[in-house]
């Protein structure tokens, strides 16, 4: 049986991750997150987290080659023999021509690429609305407010929002991913590759066209 390969797209805030986990699951697919993939290999200081670490602490981008070959580790374990769903790999052309000369190795390719498409404002609207409590608890001023504003539930303390929520960060991370992963859309549009989710949508709806656009591809 040949392998299956989807490769997640969309802004932060789109809920790219929550919906490569629904396909993984439903496709009995593993689901990959190169952020924690990094997290692994770095935790676990295995020879190319050190390597990685290495870069890092002098404050550079960790190269491609590095998280190719992490990715590569990742795919050749036992519970990869049916496939994957990449999420955040890969950001930008260049990756995608090495995950198809490493897919090649395993005689497959990528089968389809969706992207979750959410306007900014929504984008903003859903990251900015996230505030924190000390404890770690996670409420959203329009989704999942507390019972009395700014107070955290369970203990009362005061909630607070990360930098990284703050609606002038958002829009900046937001323009950085654009900026970063234009070229790979247009790279899977011209491949026949690229099927656009509505992300405006509930989670279900999302979930359901993400379902269609595997079965189709």
């Amino acid at each position: 049986m040949k392998r299956l390969f989807i490769v997640m797209l969309g802004p932060p805030g789109a809920g790219k991750g929550t919906q490569a986990k629904k396909l993984a699951q439903a496709f009995d697919l593993v689901h990959i997150s190169t952020g924690d993939l990094f997290r692994e290999n770095l935790k676990n200081e295995t020879a190319l987290g050190q390597l990685a670490q290495s870069f890092m602490n002098k404050g550079e981008l960790v190269p491609d080659d590095v998280t190719i070959q992490m990715v590569e580790e990742r795919l050749s374990r036992p519970d990869c023999e049916k496939g994957a769903v990449l999420d955040g790999f890969p950001r930008t052309p260049a990756q995608a021509d090495a995950l198809e000369a490493l897919l090649l190795k395993f005689g497959a390719g990528v089968k389809v690429v969706p992207y979750i498409k959410v306007a900014d404002e929504v984008l903003v609207e859903r990251l900015s609305g996230r505030w924190m409590s000390t404890a770690g608890r996670v409420y959203h001023a329009q989704y999942n407010p507390p019972k009395v504003k700014w107070i955290d539930d369970l203990d009362g303390s005061q909630l607070y929002q990360r930098e990284d929520d703050k609606p002038e960060t958002v829009r900046h991370r937001i323009d950085v991913y654009k900026a970063q992963t234009a070229p790979l859309i247009d790279y899977y549009r011209q491949k026949g590759l690229l099927v656009e989710i509505d992300g405006t949508q509930g989670i279900d709806g999302v979930t359901e066209d993400l379902l269609k656009a595997v079965e189709e591809a």
